[in-house]
């Protein structure tokens, strides 16, 4: 992997000093310039004539502002404050998020905020909150990794998603570590892994059940740990009880053996680390899986102490802090709940508001899309986001945003979903933009400034401010510079869960980052959670005994294959930017289906064929490859495209009843050849 990359006479390169990397970019980091520097990056703010959605015409700023509140100002006098939302991104900074909730709240007055972390980390982050009473990404620094003896990777492909955590999975290998990989495909990652187990789509806690009622039944489990420090033990014995070796592997394929030895393995290490990430959180009942994989780390004592822990890995670059500071529709900075009145009090008392001013709770982002298709959401702004690519059923989706009286997108470029919108405001990217960013460790980091701002784009954090002052709500948005907003964000987070009080610019400059709760100036912020009490009040972590239920889209005679979806190391996200980067396009430039040899002897396929999709919401054809890494009646199909190579036209919209985290990673398909 080259370690240095140069684009127009300037160089982009790994910084040795960072903590986190162990001093290396990934191919997409090492890329980051060319979307940058691109071409067709938006330059001026942008307007649509008359009924005509394709002819843009430059405006000023002072007038795209005007213009814009002016609507917002006569759709809340028709349909009230409600009528607008916003909808933002997990990969804005901790001051733009929390910029971004503020002026929902403030400034619009709107309970209709959410952000595509929706569809990142909802599921494991309701896990979290109700097994530890705390959310946060992962209950230990990555170092940890490394002092952990036996590791299990659920639904996650690091090598290809997060590749700059490797050479902590790599150093606990050297070490000896056993590496359990669970996942439909044979990906980079099981490559490395001692033991994979190629589970079909759906059948995680089927699999874990079985784990756990070995552990059990040989009496494995650390029960000084379990009476001191959990409850609801009874629960998941009685949960477990019929989920034999021999009935999981009648019901995964899963082979008894394999069921003991990883059970037996993890139970009886020294150390142990959980990771999980979207192949099993994205699901209906992906709450219930995540909570089932923490029942591991539980039951065994694994958790709260070195080598031991937790983890849900993310891919955004900010999926952690931009969920904790109020772009979840339910959620105050701090990780409060909107919904409390101490909470609401507080945070009014910050913002000089009075605390009957701030709206209830809203909906999820998909949720939100929906209210604009029923005709309750009338205006739209999004910011940092691409929903028409990223949301499942996105026909609805598109369907939604073409009834919107008004489209707002602040971007670099012209998305698909910025074709809809009325105006096309021109943001900043992440060279031109200082800030702090919240890793999945829980350390926040201080991002400087690394280039000017190119022709007349602004600043994303000013866009919000000014915009603000057209509604006529400026004064609550008067700020120096960004660490003016930072020093904000702070004093609005102390006390609550993502305590940020103790951290300033400057600490976090001279420390390299600091992990939170930090909750004074001298406090050294908290790299270990649990060590001593969860975050419940009774200082107990919670135990769930679980029933595995049936995704909400079963396999039938009618469309009898499993449709799953997932990234790619060469794009990330709906692909705005990396489809946009020749180096990293030129490697995938459409998306290829993966299926089994047995499948494609099943549907007679030749070798020229190219494959048809086809779900209950509608079809799609794409190329194909062959492979014997996955499981037979399992099809995968990477999300980094729109248009017509966009694999969610077919996936299921039905949420988790917690998480409200969509099921892309299930969907019941009939395949043919074309």
């Amino acid at each position: 992997m080259p370690s240095e990359r140069t684009t127009s006479g300037l160089s982009i390169k790994p910084s040795q000093s960072f903590p986190v990397a162990t001093g290396r970019l990934c191919q997409k980091g090492l890329n980051a310039l060319e979307h940058v520097l691109h071409s067709e990056r938006i330059l001026e703010p942008l307007f649509k004539i008359g009924n005509d959605s394709q002819r843009w015409q430059q405006i000023t700023w002072d007038q795209a502002f005007t213009d814009i509140a002016d609507k917002i100002k006569s759709l809340q006098t028709a349909y009230g404050p409600d009528a607008i939302g916003v909808y933002g991104g997990g990969s804005l900074t901790n001051e733009v998020s929390y910029l971004l909730g503020k002026f929902t709240r403030v400034a619009l007055r709107s309970k209709y905020i959410d952000y595509n972390g929706r569809y990142c980390m909802s599921s494991a982050a309701a896990a979290s909150n109700q097994a530890f009473g705390l959310d946060r990404g992962m209950t230990m620094p990555l170092t940890e990794i490394s002092n952990a003896k036996y590791i299990i990777l659920a639904g996650t492909n690091i090598a290809e998603c997060q590749p700059t955590m490797m050479p902590y999975l790599l150093e606990a290998k050297k070490k000896g570590a056993v590496i359990v990989t669970i996942d439909p495909r044979n990906t980079m990652t099981s490559k490395v892994a001692d033991i994979h187990v190629r589970l079909q789509p759906g059948f995680d806690s089927v699999f874990i059940n079985g784990l756990l009622h070995v552990m059990i039944e040989e009496k494995l489990v650390d029960q000084r740990f379990i009476g001191e420090r959990t409850s609801g033990f009874e629960q998941v014995k009685e949960a477990v009880k019929s989920f034999t070796p021999a009935r999981v592997e009648a019901l995964t394929g899963v082979l008894e053996a394999v069921i003991r030895t990883v059970a037996r393995g993890f139970a009886k290490a020294e150390t142990g680390i959980v990771l999980t990430a979207r192949g099993l959180e994205q699901q209906v009942n992906g709450v219930e899986n995540t909570l089932n994989y923490i029942n591991l780390t539980l039951l065994t004592g694994k958790i709260g102490r070195p080598g031991c822990g937790y983890g849900a890995v993310t891919g955004q670059a900010n999926g952690q802090g931009g969920r904790e500071h109020g772009q979840k529709a339910d959620q105050l900075p701090g990780y409060r709940l909107i919904e409390d009145p101490a909470a609401r009090e507080y945070v009014a008392k910050i913002w000089g508001i009075d605390p009957g001013e701030l709206p209830g709770k809203g909906v999820s982002a998909y949720e939100l899309l929906q209210k604009i298709d029923e005709g309750e959401i009338k205006a739209l702004i999004v910011l940092g986001s691409n929903p028409l690519v990223s949301s499942p059923n996105n026909r609805m989706v598109e369907r939604a945003l073409q009834k919107l009286d008004l489209l707002v997108v602040v971007d670099m470029f012209e998305t698909e979903t910025a074709r809809y919108a009325h105006y096309l405001l021109p943001g900043s990217s992440f060279a031109e933009a200082e800030g702090t960013m919240t890793n999945l460790e829980g350390r926040v980091f201080h991002r400087q400034k690394a280039m000017e701002l190119p022709g007349n784009s602004k600043l994303d954090f000013h866009i919000i401010c000014r915009l603000a002052e057209a509604l006529g709500r400026g004064a609550y948005f008067q700020y120096a510079d960004i660490e003016d907003v930072f020093r904000e964000l702070t004093a609005a987070t102390a006390g609550g869960k993502a305590d940020y009080s103790g951290i300033t610019y400057r600490r976090l400059q001279e420390e390299k980052g600091i992990f939170w709760p930090c909750p004074s100036p001298n406090h050294p912020g908290t790299p270990h959670l649990f060590e001593r009490r969860f975050h419940h009040p009774d200082g107990k972590a919670k135990l769930f005994g679980i029933q595995p239920k049936m995704p909400a889209e079963p396999i039938d005679s009618d469309y009898p294959y499993v449709l799953t979806t997932g990234r790619l190391a060469n794009h990330y996200l709906s692909g705005a930017q990396t489809r946009r980067t020749d180096a990293l396009n030129k490697k995938a430039p459409v998306p290829v289906a993966e299926i089994h040899p047995w499948l494609a002897k099943r549907i007679g396929l030749g070798t020229d064929n190219q494959i048809r999709i086809t779900s209950r919401r509608g079809s799609l054809c794409l190329e194909v490859k062959v492979t014997e890494g996955i499981q037979p009646r399992t099809v995968f199909v990477p999300f980094h495209w729109g248009d017509e190579h966009s694999i969610n036209v077919l996936t299921n919209d039905a949420l988790d009843p917690t998480s409200r985290m969509p099921e892309f990673k299930i969907c019941a398909v009939q395949i043919e050849c074309i």
